[in-house]
């Protein structure tokens, strides 16, 4: 039996060198003739490299993490003899695993001379690295013998995508998710869909489209083709769900954001996919008091009184009995009573406090000089530079 395997992917577009002269030149015509005869050349446009032929694999080629490896094989009978009992069996091993491939695992009857055994073997990649596909025969000849031989192939896997995430976490207790996508294969890639499955605890929207005249467009045109070494930004905003967000002032350590899945076609529409593991972020401390501004409006006149609304949380494990004090800058002054009594705050509970405040000073000011006393344990948080507010005249705001 003669054993053979043979990749299967899909043919490339042809490209021939255009070769070309001035029609002064001694050739004068006779090469674009030439590429006009040529039938490998695109009609009209001789002078491209780009043909509307297709090319055969001529090697085993490049196989990237989350593409569909497919391969053809075939066990043939060189000899004039019938033999028995073949079984074919290919596996892949892999780094981590062995993965069997083969469509039946029955042996076929007999295999007359001449006559062939084909198989077609599928596989998403999902391990970078080394692997070899193992294929195996046993048969048993006319005297009865038992025979056995198999082959290795290796080849390796490379990565297709680098991606890189950064976090930035906003007062409000969203989530900013920046994924930096680059292409570190030779050829471009069609992105077919880059979106961010969260987790439990949030809802996301996706920050990568504008509206332009009702319709949603994306920020990368209309083709989002990703050239070599190329690398695309995508953003995305993750809001805390309802029964989460009382607590989104508490949670401590390491939570889980969610992950992304990434598709894209190369070439002629060979399809791959990769999905990142679950995506982490370290949920920044606010300490034993969170201090936090709902409502603050983003331009004030100068002089004249203007609202705020903060949220105060207790992000400790013991009840505290909160005094306000409010301590005037030189720009911002408070209206109202200072060392008022707020009350006793239960553990991870809030309270909604309304302020009311003005600036003797144009310009962007700082809101700052609010603090907070435990009376239990007579200790006092500051809270400065809070939030930031743009200060004019009447007279401009007016006009």
């Amino acid at each position: 039996l003669i054993f053979a395997v043979m990749r299967l992917t899909k043919p490339t577009l042809f490209t021939n060198i255009p070769v070309t002269c001035e029609e002064r030149d001694l050739p004068g015509n006779l090469f674009n003739q030439l590429m006009k005869d040529d039938p490998s050349t695109v009609k009209g446009a001789e002078n491209l490299m780009l043909g509307e032929m297709l090319t055969l694999p001529q090697n085993f080629g490049n196989i990237f993490l989350g593409e569909t490896f497919s391969s053809y094989i075939s066990v043939h009978n060189d000899s004039n003899q019938v033999v028995k009992d073949i079984l074919v069996k290919a596996d892949l091993q892999t780094s981590s695993q062995r993965l069997n491939l083969s469509a039946s695992s029955a042996a076929v009857a007999e295999l007359k001379p001449d006559c062939c055994i084909d198989d077609v073997i599928h596989h998403e990649v999902k391990e970078i690295g080394t692997h070899i596909l193992v294929c195996a025969v046993s048969y048993t000849t006319q005297t009865g013998e038992k025979m056995y031989f198999r082959k290795f192939f290796k080849f390796q896997v490379l990565k297709p995508l680098d991606v890189k995430t950064k976090f930035y976490n906003a007062e409000t207790d969203e989530v900013f998710l920046e994924a930096q996508i680059q292409n570190i294969t030779t050829s471009p890639m069609f992105m077919e869909k880059v979106s961010l499955e969260p987790s439990m605890m949030y809802n996301v929207a996706e920050l990568n489209t504008v509206d332009t005249a009702g319709e949603s467009e994306s920020t990368f045109g209309a083709r989002t083709y990703l050239q070599p070494m190329d690398t695309r930004q995508y953003l995305y905003c993750l809001k805390p769900k309802q029964e989460f967000a009382e607590k989104a002032g508490v949670i401590k350590g390491v939570t889980v954001i969610g992950k992304l899945d990434i598709v894209w076609k190369t070439n002629l529409g060979e399809r791959g996919r990769l999905q990142t593991s679950q995506l982490q972020r370290m949920a920044p401390g606010y300490g034993d008091v969170r201090l936090s501004l709902e409502t603050i409006p983003d331009t004030v006149n100068l002089e004249e009184p203007f609202d705020i609304t903060c949220k105060i949380t207790n992000c400790s494990e013991r009840t505290m009995d909160l005094v306000l004090e409010m301590c005037n800058t030189s720009s911002i002054h408070w209206c109202g009573v200072s060392g008022r009594q707020l009350g006793k705050l239960h553990p991870s509970s809030s309270l909604h406090l309304a302020l009311t405040l003005l600036s003797s000073v144009q310009g962007l000011q700082s809101v700052s000089g609010l603090r907070l006393t435990d009376t239990f344990l007579k200790r006092t948080y500051e809270y400065d530079d809070i939030a930031q507010v743009c200060v004019v005249s009447s007279e401009v705001k007016q006009s």
